[in-house]
């Protein structure tokens, strides 16, 4: 039998995040570190963009190497199968029983699949990247379910190949960006726009315990960076089915390996599929736990990031939010949430064991986002796309095309919201706004006027 003072479930980036924020905050503080997989993610080169946005590198390291870094942190290399709440024991595949008084269950989230089908791929850890790897440079097509990040970058980057991208909304990228960027990237989508390869933004979304056995690290959408995605053809050409979902995977013929029977009557053969249509919150383990599950299926969490169970924390993709939110906030299982939310848990925890105050953590106050979407740096702050609005709000938009697009979200004359795409070198400015919730309407729609110096107000 194991015991610690804080048991953390999960080596992601909310796990490490909590585990490092824990070592400075309590390094008297016993904690043991139960990771499926034996490499971990950990922040690098942290870069602050504005107070409240930044983008960072994420770095592979043997899980080993914490307890080696921190004296007070132990790690255990398995896979928690039970928790016994009510003796407060976590049970792990190979038998091993560890005992807490805090608990934090930072297992993440697993991708959705539309079938078992041998052809059908994720893009989750370093075997499935081979393993598409080994698809693409012996293929001609391929179809892409999915519109988010991973389908976008993944559509963006290959080459060589026949891509036919299948996603249920009326634009591209719709997790993320409206019908108006989706436009502006649409010469990008083609390839007929010539573009900088350095404007690369690290960013991760990360899980550890997956389906049918497969624990390796996840990957976000920079998978791609050192990943050769050539197919056998000497071009690329891209065709996008709007509106329309799978609505069957059939087996293949001597023409192609697998068929994709879409919801719009067309059927399209194909050598593999990738799917990338989102993630499930990895709770299976916790069947029997008695815990509130969130109807997305994630861990239900109060401000202080406990669950349902006294003791139990959660944080990260595992976890949905269960307390009222600020106005301009929102829950995405991004890796920066999982950060935010990792080092936000570790100060819970600790202030629970020292019985000290808990102050909510300013990250919550708005939501920011940065990553890169066709080779172009894409901020969103707020209600970027009008979230929680129901409609009732106006728009000020500014696009030059290839270069930037700006669109800003105003409520009675209140910035609500941005997305920002290219060097706009305003996301400062809208962070302010937002925040400070000031009366904009003496602007007017001069507030994306270039040549007006809006930063002079907070002088």
């Amino acid at each position: 039998m194991r015991e610690a003072t804080i048991v953390i479930i999960g080596g992601g980036i909310a796990g490490v995040s909590c585990l490092e924020s824990l070592a400075i905050l309590a390094p008297d503080v016993k904690v043991i570190l139960i990771s499926a997989s034996p490499v971990v993610k950990t922040v690098t080169n942290l870069k602050h963009l504005t107070k409240m946005l930044a983008h960072f590198d994420v770095k592979e390291r043997d899980a080993q190497c914490l307890s080696d870094e921190y004296e007070s942190v132990s790690v255990i290399i398995d896979e928690v199968v039970r928790i016994d709440h009510g003796i407060k024991s976590v049970y792990t595949k190979s038998g091993i029983e560890v005992n807490y008084e805090k608990l934090c269950i930072c297992t993440g989230a697993s991708p959705k699949v539309l079938s078992t089908n041998p052809r059908i791929l994720t893009i989750r850890d370093t075997d499935s990247v081979r393993k598409f790897q080994k698809y693409a440079s012996n293929s001609k097509k391929m179809v892409v379910v999915g519109n988010g990040g991973i389908a976008t970058e993944l559509v963006h980057e290959i080459t060589g190949m026949e891509i036919v991208w299948a996603i249920k909304d009326k634009h591209i990228s719709a997790t993320f960006i409206d019908p108006g960027a989706a436009e502006f990237f649409q010469d990008r989508l083609k390839g007929t726009v010539e573009e900088q390869k350095d404007t690369v933004v690290k960013r991760m979304k990360y899980t550890v315990e997956g389906q049918e056995g497969s624990k390796g690290a996840a990957l976000g959408p920079d998978w791609h960076t050192n990943v050769n995605l050539q197919g056998l053809l000497d071009s690329r050409q891209v065709t996008v089915e709007y509106s329309c979902h799978v609505v069957q995977i059939k087996d293949g013929d001597d023409t192609w390996p697998v068929y994709v029977e879409l919801s719009n009557n067309k059927t399209v053969g194909c050598d593999f599929v990738v799917s990338a249509i989102g993630v499930h919150p990895n709770v299976n383990f916790l069947s029997n736990s008695e815990f509130d599950i969130a109807e997305d299926g994630g861990l239900k969490v109060n401000w202080k990031m406990e669950t349902s169970q006294p003791d139990v924390y959660a944080a990260g993709d595992v976890c949905s939010t269960g307390w009222d939110l600020a106005p301009q906030w929102f829950q995405m299982r991004l890796w920066t949430q999982a950060r935010q939310m990792g080092m936000y848990v570790a100060k819970s925890m600790c202030c629970s064991i020292r019985n000290e105050e808990l102050l909510q953590d300013f990250c919550f106050e708005l939501f920011t986002h940065v990553t890169t979407f066709f080779g172009m740096k894409v901020t969103l702050l707020g209600l970027f796309n009008g979230q929680t609005l129901d409609g009732k709000y106006e728009i000020l938009l500014r696009v030059t095309k290839n270069k930037e697009y700006i669109k800003l979200i105003l409520k009675d004359g209140r910035m609500q919201g941005a997305v920002l795409i290219g060097d706009t070198d305003i996301e400062e400015m809208c962070e302010n706004l937002i925040l400070n919730q000031l009366d904009l309407t003496v602007f007017g729609s001069e507030l994306l006027n270039p040549d007006i110096d809006i930063d002079d107000y907070f002088d």
